[in-house]
């Protein structure tokens, strides 16, 4: 009911949006309020085919990878608000979609000290706040995934690396052409991913600080203190418990990009430390029992290059993705990719992607298979 309502109120504001002033049956013009006439309505979507060679496990499938429509706006000039909702895509089962997952408002007065609350991107890594059409690859990186709240390790339902909070954040330390040298970024969060309220009544402190030494550089570091938990029942020492459960979770990444004259190089490092639940939140609520086999350790790294073979039209693309989920090489799983993204237009492009897995969990003659991946990708 709720979500009928937002998405209702969404569509409400998007007409009114468009209509800077009205006029009534007696012909008197109507002004509207500057802060509801500036509202932006923008949107896209990803369609994607994707086939697999793994032995066993065979997929070859079209999809809907992700679609999603916001609204945007300025209150008094100095607040910045968006609620963004997602109706496909990245979720567990069909009848979680559609939901919220961006609802905040920021106060952006000056540059240097921002204050932003509401539900939004954790500060965590240079990538998981990137658009996912920018972001230039079939998905994003394993450990993003994995260790940034997106279908995140711990056991959290998918939450697109966003979680409910208040957070600071600015640039500073400009140098003689004006350009800042530093950023900042520091929140507190309920630690449970989106649309859902605090478990244990620990929050997640997450922060990050990157230097920005030429144009088009940045070197970041990043930490991540907190918990997960979940109410439900566990069986510990032979004794059956009931109640809240939470697995202390501590996470740091390093980070390093270069965009400069149309190429883009990344390449970020993350660690965590920490428990898992058996099974994710959105499947099993009830169920607070801790997956053994992967102990408390995993980590990842990624290297991408994207290079512009005709700048701003076609650009070739190559990626090193490794993800350790017990954080050692046993179950370590790597994919080399490469791939090319045409654009046929700055809001409609398709992407072609070729990746070879080594998965060393699968059985020894099956560690190695292929992944195919081609989407369509358009923005309004």
């Amino acid at each position: 009911m709720i979500k009928k309502i937002l998405t209702t109120a969404l569509l409400a504001l998007t007409v009114t949006g468009l209509q800077a002033q009205e006029k009534t049956d007696e012909g008197k013009t109507i002004k509207i309020p500057a802060w509801i006439s500036d509202v932006k309505l923008s949107g896209y979507g990803m369609v994607q085919y994707q086939a697999s060679t793994q032995e066993n496990a065979k997929s070859n499938s079209f999809s809907l990878r992700l679609a999603r429509i916001s609204l945007d706006g300025r209150i008094a000039g100095d607040f910045y608000w968006k609620a963004q909702i997602q109706f496909n895509g990245n979720t567990s089962t069909l009848g979680s979609s559609p939901r919220v997952v961006d609802l905040f408002a920021e106060w952006q007065k000056y540059k240097f000290f921002m204050v932003k609350a509401g539900q939004f991107k954790r500060p965590f890594t240079f990538e998981n706040p990137m658009h996912p059409i920018d972001q230039g690859f079939m998905s994003y990186s394993q450990n993003i995934s994995a260790l940034a709240g997106f279908s995140d390790r711990a056991g959290t339902h998918a939450s697109n690396g966003r979680d409910i909070g208040v957070q600071l954040q600015g640039d500073f330390l400009p140098n003689s052409e004006g350009r800042n040298l530093l950023h900042y970024q520091v929140g507190v969060f309920n630690g449970q991913g989106i649309n859902t309220g605090d478990v244990d009544q620990q929050k997640d402190l997450i922060g990050g600080i990157w230097v920005m030494p030429v144009k088009g550089m940045r070197i970041g570091a990043f930490g991540w203190t907190g918990s997960y938990a979940r109410k439900g029942t566990w069986t510990e020492h032979d004794l059956t418990k009931n109640g809240v459960r939470k697995l202390q979770q501590r996470r740091y990444a390093f980070s390093a990009e270069y965009k400069v004259d149309d190429w883009t190089f990344r390449s970020e490092y993350i660690h965590s430390t920490g428990k898992a639940f058996n099974k994710t939140g959105v499947t099993s609520n009830d169920d607070a029992s801790v997956n053994e086999a992967i102990g408390d350790k995993a980590d990842g790294v990624y290297a991408l290059a994207i290079a512009p073979v005709v700048k701003k039209k076609l650009y070739a693309k190559a990626r090193y993705d490794m993800y350790r989920p017990t954080g050692d090489w046993n179950r370590a799983k790597t994919q080399y990719e490469v791939g090319v993204n045409y654009l046929f237009h700055k809001n409609f492009q398709i992407n072609a992607e070729y990746a070879l897995v080594n998965n060393r969990a699968l059985p020894n003659d099956k560690h190695n298979y292929s992944v195919f991946d081609v989407e369509l990708d358009f923005r309004f």
